[in-house]
């Protein structure tokens, strides 16, 4: 099927045979708008299905069995959201009581004699077969079967079968690997890899398969990388700036602590850049609360001595307000003009800041993306800060700089990660490390603890609170819908702790489903000190700095990865106070012990490389550069160091002919937006 001729690719997902409104209001809400999307949008698992004999089956272990259907079946309901299917299997010369729960809809499927095969649970002494699923298509020996990421409405098979339809159409699909390198690897042709994804015919054919679109994915990604570092070597001539360093010294040490001699060194990095011939484009790479800011702030201090404006561009509304908030306090005295733009704000408070932007009113300009909106012009931008840089695509970043003339960048990231996948992820970008934390503040104690002995933790919760501080809890769901996981949810811990303080203790939720003024209005509230208890996902992994909170407590703490733990452990110990973390689980979990040993971001992210096979190298994926649909930067990372080698040579030899001969790559130049 695979070796049909592709003509369109951008073709609308309505094209597709048998696609109705409501499966295309289905497929947009999982950001499927094209046949290309739909085909590109791959597993993220795969269930091996190995048929053997009932009497290979140990007790209690999953297998699949093949059988006919020996009796009708019999369905009763236990309550309004669970029902029970029971029949008998005829397989092997052996007749066996199966059962199966909420599949009553597969009743009228299992007529006498029909040939099924069932995935469950065998117990030899009842002579019973607990089932979990049931297939209507028979398979014989081994079935590789991709599982997707899904949504209310769309049924994994659904979706299979839909993708199978986009292969039976002439649409087209770019390459990205040049052919000599294709050749080089051996590489499986593109359209044959993308199909044995979604249907694999074998183990060997899925390994080839990913890859190969493993590496081109990681191919793009650093021919951006390196195409990005070629054209600012090449057009690099920075603004011209006259800089009084006594009025920079004095400020620092106008400051109410004393900077780190990390944050002094990433200081005379920047100053050095900022008056230096060429463009600064340098990274802060820091650990949670290393001081990252502060050392931005300086730098738009410097920027600001020289005669030019500033921006610093945060990820979140709420984010930005506080960079607002505490800017101005540093600069009050000094008579620094700075200006918020974020999309809450009027239509006409928008336009008398941009008014005041442009006229040169404005020194420093603080926001979200609406900063790089049209009608957002500076009088003279020498300086771009971006905050949580991997948070933004290249082209919002590119938005943002291309705003001045000769603009210097510095980027923020809280993301501690080996210095060596640094140097390979960033390699477009000085960097600037920050691993000391500021003076005064105190080591968070870390415990991970079985959730039998919650009780002793309650008991430190009311100490905090009963001592004014305020307390973060973090679950992994925002609501179990289907009641069947052993996961804890956000909206079940509150009515738990509510019962817990006899709602005498103000408790609130917070997670990504929430619109985001009623996210802005809780945090606004939590950091006032009102709410006392703030029950959250992930979403508070990178937030405002609540300095009064003192305690995080994190359920489910193995189903998250180290960087996200040390992230989320990152919300409290923001003050002199002691702070405390309690990781909560019920399994024996090695890595939570790394978190007891250390606060090094860093010591942490290396431990995280050494322990985890596969996982999300920046904790909680976000929308931006480092979200890949199959490469796993730890994981693969010799594979993308290989790109890097292999994009850098790539862009030397055929730069001068500016890409004639991949056209799909000049493409990919225009995403960047550096031609037209």
């Amino acid at each position: 099927m695979y070796d049909i001729i592709l003509m369109v690719i951008d073709m609308d997902i309505s094209l597709i045979r048998g696609v109705g409104s409501k499966s295309i209001d289905y497929l947009k809400k999982m950001n499927l708008y094209t046949i290309n999307d739909v085909i590109e949008y791959y597993p993220y698992r795969y269930n091996i299905i190995r048929v053997i004999h009932l009497i290979e089956a140990r007790d209690g272990e999953v297998v699949t069995i093949k059988g006919v259907v020996d009796s009708e079946p019999r369905v009763s309901y236990i309550n309004k959201a669970l029902n029970r299917m029971a029949f008998k299997l005829r397989t092997d010369n052996f007749i066996i009581n199966v059962t199966i729960f909420n599949r009553a809809f597969y009743k009228n499927s299992l007529k006498l004699g029909r040939v099924i095969n069932l995935i469950g649970k065998y117990e030899r002494k009842n002579n019973t077969f607990t089932a979990s699923d049931i297939k209507f298509e028979i398979i014989n020996g081994v079935k590789i079967e991709p599982v997707y990421h899904l949504i209310n409405g769309v049924k994994n098979k659904g979706l299979s079968n839909l993708i199978s339809e986009c292969f039976n159409m002439h649409v087209d699909i770019d390459d990205y690997i040049p052919r000599y390198l294709i050749e080089q690897y051996e590489f499986m042709d593109k359209l044959k890899a993308v199909y044995n994804i979604h249907f694999p015919t074998s183990t060997d054919n899925l390994k080839k398969a990913k890859l190969r679109a493993i590496y081109e994915e990681f191919f793009v990604f650093m021919f951006k990388m390196n195409y990005l570092k070629y054209k600012y070597d090449l057009d690099n001539k920075g603004l011209t700036r006259n800089i009084d360093k006594n009025k920079l010294n004095e400020f620092v040490e106008s400051l109410p602590f004393k900077l780190t001699d990390d944050q002094l060194t990433a200081v005379d990095d920047i100053y050095n850049d900022l008056v230096d011939a060429k463009r600064m484009n340098r990274l802060v790479l820091g650990d949670v609360g290393s001081g990252k800011t502060c050392v931005a702030v300086i730098g738009l201090y410097i920027n600001y001595l020289s005669g030019y404006q500033g921006a610093m561009m945060a990820p979140t509304e709420i984010l930005a307000r506080q960079h607002y908030e505490s800017i101005s306090n540093m600069f009050k005295d000094v008579g620094l003009r700075v200006g918020l733009l974020v999309g809450s704000l009027k239509k006409s408070e928008k336009n008398k800041v941009c008014e005041k932007l442009e006229n040169g009113e404005i020194d420093i300009l603080i926001g979200t993306h609406a900063l790089i909106s049209e009608n957002v012009k500076f009088n003279n931008l020498g300086l771009v800060v971006t905050d949580e840089q991997h948070r933004f695509g290249v082209n919002q970043r590119s938005n943002l700089q291309n705003k001045g003339i000769m603009s210097d960048v510095l980027y923020l990231s809280a993301t501690p990660i080996p210095r060596t996948y640094a140097l390979t992820i960033y390699g477009d970008m000085d960097t600037s490390v920050i691993k000391t934390k500021p003076n005064g503040r105190k080591e968070i104690i870390t415990k991970a603890l079985k959730e039998k002995d919650l009780k002793n933790v309650l008991f430190k919760m009311v100490e905090e609170i009963k001592s004014g501080h305020q307390i973060y809890v973090v679950a992994p769901l925002i609501e179990d819908e289907e009641g069947e996981s052993n996961l804890n949810d956000v909206k079940k811990l509150k009515e738990k702790f509510d019962t817990a303080f006899n709602n005498k203790v103000r408790v609130e939720i917070l997670h990504g489903k929430m619109k985001n003024q009623e996210k802005d209005e809780i945090m606004e509230q939590f950091k006032n000190g009102d709410i006392k208890v703030l029950i959250s996902t992930t979403v508070i992994e990178v937030g405002v700095d609540v300095k009064n909170s003192t305690m995080m407590v994190i359920f489910n703490a193995e189903r998250f990865g180290l960087a996200t733990l040390h992230q989320l452990r990152g919300r409290v110990g923001r003050n002199s106070l002691q702070s405390y973390c309690y990781l909560i689980s019920n399994q024996d979990c090695e890595r939570l012990k790394v978190m007891e040993e250390s606060n090094d971001g860093f010591y942490i992210s290396e431990k995280d490389f050494e322990l985890r096979g596969e996982g999300d190298l920046f904790g909680t994926r976000q929308s931006g550069d480092m979200v890949f649909k199959l490469g796993d930067i730890r994981r693969d990372f010799k594979i993308l160091a290989q790109c890097k080698t292999d994009a850098s040579k790539f862009i030397a030899d055929n730069i001068v002919n500016n890409f004639s001969n991949y056209p799909q790559f000049r493409n990919v130049i225009k995403e960047l937006e550096f031609i037209d």
